[in-house]
């Protein structure tokens, strides 16, 4: 078991991102995994800087543990032959300790370029495939082309690349995703403890790790934290198909107007309580994943590092899966 520890760049600027990651290294984390994107998912969280400026200047300011992002969508916002370089030229900088978190995307983010984002899951399974082989084309060296239905490469060769390539972890909300993640990519990633993406994953021929968020909102506690949560992290609760399909922050202000106090307490741990965060980890474990991302949107980073430090790491990393 493997244990991540969630970089919210929505919530908070590129500094402080760095300095959270140098925490998380202290306190004992594997890994740190940051989303990238354009847009935060509500204008109070008020944030959203470049991701892989900060996985840059964080790869300098760390020396053991793991980056990832979580994750990149390579189609729209950005071409794959742009990730490709990117990817590589992180992995050097850091020393092979990053992995590179594929997915096919939010029109909360993809949008803004205006080339339009599918509005079809197939239509954005079809990208993301394409999207992949480009990256793997350019992976292997060389000058490459690629003509496919919907993406292009045109004598392209990514010169800086490492003697081991970054893991690929491809994003699944359902089926097809988790068949694409076996098939070209080296690792699943996901939001919800659903043992079925697991088990197709698994029989589609994927045997690499399995990334999986596990929502949290530490805090002294646990009306605060859930306060929190429900101020910056409502948005969680949409369910992916809303998360996929709205344009702008103000549209997720809308969509989340609904959600109570005790919607947040059901799906996140809060408080101070190290049992209800075991708790709520437990069933990721069982559905399979083996790299848990706390994902803390409590109001005290530093006081939920020290939590996990003393109270949740060993603990944490017994957790083993529990049979049916």
């Amino acid at each position: 078991m493997e244990i991540g520890y969630k970089l919210a760049a929505e919530g908070f600027g590129p500094t402080e991102l760095v300095r959270q990651a140098v925490g998380a290294e202290a306190a004992g984390f594997d890994f740190v995994e940051i989303s990238d994107h354009f847009h935060p998912w509500l204008d109070n969280q008020g944030h959203s800087p470049f991701v892989w400026t900060v996985l840059g200047a964080i790869a300098a300011e760390t020396e053991r543990i793991g980056l990832a992002t979580g994750v990149t969508c390579p189609t729209v916002r950005y071409h794959p032959a742009i990730i490709a370089q990117a990817a590589a030229t992180l992995a050097l900088l850091s020393e092979g300790r990053f992995t590179l978190g594929i997915g096919s995307g939010e029109r909360l983010n993809e949008h803004i370029v205006g080339d339009g984002f599918p509005g079809d899951v197939a239509g954005r399974h079809r990208l993301l495939r394409e999207a992949l082989e480009i990256i793997r084309l350019l992976w292997r060296g060389g000058y490459r082309s690629y003509d496919g239905r919907y993406l292009k490469l045109s004598d392209a060769r990514v010169f800086d690349l490492p003697e081991e390539l970054p893991v690929i972890a491809v994003a699944a909300g359902g089926s097809g995703a988790a068949e694409i993640a076996a098939e070209l990519g080296d690792g699943l990633f996901a939001t919800e403890p659903r043992a079925r993406l697991v088990a197709t994953y698994e029989a589609a021929g994927g045997d690499g790790p399995r990334y999986a968020e596990v929502p949290m909102a530490w805090a002294p506690d646990e009306h605060t934290g859930a306060r929190a949560a429900l101020e910056t992290s409502r948005w969680a609760l949409t369910g992916w198909k809303v998360m996929s399909e709205l344009p702008n922050p103000v549209n997720f202000e809308a969509a989340s107007a609904a959600v109570r106090e005790e919607d947040i307490l059901e799906k996140f741990a809060c408080g101070p309580d190290p049992q209800r965060y075991l708790d709520i980890a437990q069933p990721f474990v069982d559905a399979g994943f083996d790299h848990l991302v706390m994902q803390n949107a409590g109001p005290d980073p530093d006081g939920f590092l020290d939590f996990y430090r003393t109270e949740l790491d060993g603990p944490m990393r017994k957790l083993t899966r529990q049979p049916a």
